[in-house]
């Protein structure tokens, strides 16, 4: 008993030294009304080093993490300019001890059979070791349904694995293969339960045959594994891979992986090593980015839905990030309103509804992301699910944090919009077999 209350308070004691790099760092909300002021917030983020974690759009303000020695100097830019901001979260760190208190607590009472009788529940962000075993057996104990693949490694040599999830071993054509894949971002952590929970329903409570019948899956949990096991270890707020060979000195680690891929590449992202959204040095010079390029290319000819999960905002967005529509962009649009209606009948009233369209015409311009490559590839719907924003007490949105009674229902609203899009992927690409 004194031992594992020793264990936990050290743990406790290690998590808040890690999230000293972030005290007195400030989220604020900052209301953007013309494109002046867009442009304005864009050199702030060059010049201050920010961090903008959303854009804004559509009535929605932007959301900008400020370092703590910039603060002063970035409020008086934006008085001076004019613009209308508000401070959502006075010092960050608070909110990060907060959330790694409230997930350990929440692990230390897990029932790991209460959701998955294999041991991975929905009441814990699970770590990188822990879903790589996971995915390791599931494919021992259901080699007539699952097939475990080691697709690569990632640059710190972590083995990046995806499972085929399929009734008759991807031999038949006339199946269509749905493909989605989550923590592209590192720190988007809450979309990791919603490929896992899609997982659990067509491996473990499959409740829904035709699911399985008529649709081969290609799902892989985590996409960018050393930005991931960094924002557990290291920095929560890590967003790119971990690449060390365009650093500045011992700064500016990482490429944006969802800036790194062949469609438009470099055209509306940054040159800049220490952006957020360095595109790295040419398309597909990271590993990670790659190997997903690899997946897509050996199954284009018969994925018909693409899903792209991403955190935060309660967006559904489809290409191109230049704001040009692909021919089929209507019913893109209608098959997206489909998922996210689904979605909305089943999420936290206090959480936004979903808003769906192109995400240059609803946020900003953006390019070689991986949805936009997978639409050039011909891959009919291609979509970036954002899932929604966490928020406190204060209803301020505070992104990227997790609610650990949130962890199982942000699995279950997002695999209803996954399922609402399965099947009409599924009637549209049997409908074509036919012709």
């Amino acid at each position: 008993m004194y031992k594992t209350i020793l264990v936990f308070c050290l743990a406790l004691c290690y998590v808040f030294a890690k999230n000293e790099i972030y005290d007195g760092h400030a989220l604020y909300q900052i209301d953007l009304q013309t494109e002046e002021q867009g442009s304005f917030l864009v050199d702030l983020e060059h010049r201050f080093n920010l961090d903008v974690w959303a854009h804004g759009g559509q009535g929605t303000p932007a959301t900008v993490l400020v370092p703590k020695a910039a603060r002063s100097l970035v409020q008086d830019g934006l008085d001076a300019a004019g613009i209308r901001y508000k401070l959502a979260v006075e010092n960050v760190k608070e909110e990060l001890d907060l959330e790694e208190k409230l997930l350990s607590e929440a692990a230390g009472k897990s029932n790991i059979t209460r959701s998955s009788r294999l041991g991975l529940s929905f009441d814990a962000i699970h770590r990188y070791a822990a879903v790589d075993a996971y995915l390791v057996e599931l494919a021992n104990r259901f080699p007539n349904l699952v097939t475990v693949v080691s697709a690569g490694r990632s640059f710190e040599g972590r083995d990046i694995k995806y499972l085929k999830i399929s009734t008759t071993n991807f031999q038949d054509r006339s199946k269509p293969i749905v493909y989605m894949q989550s923590l592209l971002h590192a720190r988007e952590w809450v979309t990791l339960p919603a490929t896992l929970y899609a997982i659990e329903k067509l491996v473990i409570d499959v409740q829904e045959q035709d699911l399985l019948h008529n649709i081969d899956w290609i799902i892989l949990p985590i996409a960018n594994p050393d930005g991931y096991e960094f924002t557990h270890t290291s920095s929560r707020y890590w967003r790119k891979n971990r690449a060390t060979g365009f650093m500045v000195g011992n700064m500016c680690a990482g490429v944006d992986l969802n800036r790194n891929f062949g469609h438009q590449w470099s055209q509306a992202s940054s040159a800049s090593v220490c952006s957020e959204t360095f595109h790295g040095s040419s398309a597909f010079s990271e590993p990670e980015a790659a190997i997903i390029r690899d997946i897509t290319l050996a199954y284009s000819d018969r994925i018909e839905l693409f899903l792209d999960i991403h955190s935060f905002g309660s967006w559904m967005l489809y290409g191109y990030g230049d704001g040009v529509l692909p021919p089929n962009g209507l019913i893109i649009h209608l098959v997206g309103v489909r998922m996210a209606e689904a979605i909305d009948a089943v999420k936290w009233p206090s959480n936004r509804n979903y808003v769906v369209g192109n995400t240059a015409l609803l946020l900003y311009p953006a390019s070689g992301t991986t949805s936009d490559y997978a639409q050039s590839l011909g891959i009919p719907l291609a979509y970036t699910y954002e899932l929604p924003a966490y928020r406190n007490n204060y209803n301020t949105v505070s992104g990227f944090l997790v609610d650990p009674d949130f962890i199982e229902q942000a699995g279950f609203e997002t695999w209803q919009g996954i399922k609402a899009g399965a099947r009409y992927a599924a009637d549209n690409y049997r409908a074509r077999y036919k012709e």
